[in-house]
């Protein structure tokens, strides 16, 4: 029979709830993303598939520790709890990006038991440095997870498709499964492109 853990403190309760408290930002706070109905993408809908993507995949992936994978998934934005999100067309102008976003998870797990903490912290710089396999996957599926919405969703006029034919190419030529996968979307990503170009055409002009 396995060892039962000692239950948490009190204080490890609150702290946890505090810092679980502090993560509800991620519900609400938005991407430029949209959803097929229209809606705007929140920072926890995209991780949520990201999760959902890993897993279905994981398979497809022999010598992954795939709990490993999915746990870099879960915590690689949970930075933008607190500062959100910022575009990936825009991330070119702001070079000191991944400092802040890190300086801001480590403000959000402060409330967290120690162990717990530095292991948020330890996944988020794996998955920063793209250290090991699982980062380099985690890397890779989330920038194809964010090419599968924007050629999902209702986007909006204006919408840069072509840009999404470079977006995250250096995370995704390293695996088999990764370059099937975005083989198909980068024809999604061209298909869609046209699409819209061709509504704008239609469109009256004033």
């Amino acid at each position: 029979m396995s060892e039962r853990s000692a239950p948490p403190t009190d204080a490890e309760l609150q702290g946890t709830l505090a810092f679980l408290r502090a993560a509800e930002s991620m519900k609400y706070l938005t991407r430029t993303a949209w959803t097929s109905d229209g809606g705007q993408e929140t920072v926890a809908a995209h991780t949520w598939r990201l999760c959902l993507m890993a897993m279905v995949f994981a398979p497809h992936f022999p010598g992954i520790d795939a709990g490993k994978l999915l746990r870099i998934c879960l915590v690689h934005d949970l930075g933008e709890a607190i500062s959100g999100d910022i575009s990936a067309a825009l991330q070119a102008t702001m070079p000191h990006k991944a400092a802040q976003e890190r300086a801001d998870l480590v403000q959000l797990v402060q409330p967290l038991p120690d162990a717990v903490r530095a292991d948020l912290v330890a996944l988020w710089d794996e998955y920063d440095a793209a250290a090991t396999p699982e980062a380099k996957l985690a890397k890779g599926l989330d920038k194809l997870e964010t090419i599968l919405q924007h050629n999902q969703g209702a986007t909006p006029a204006g919408f840069d498709f072509l840009f999404n034919l470079e977006y995250g190419a250096a995370y995704t030529r390293d695996h088999p499964v990764l370059l099937a996968l975005r083989a198909v979307l980068d024809d999604e990503t061209q298909a869609r492109a046209r699409e819209h170009a061709s509504e704008h055409d239609r469109e009256p002009q004033t």
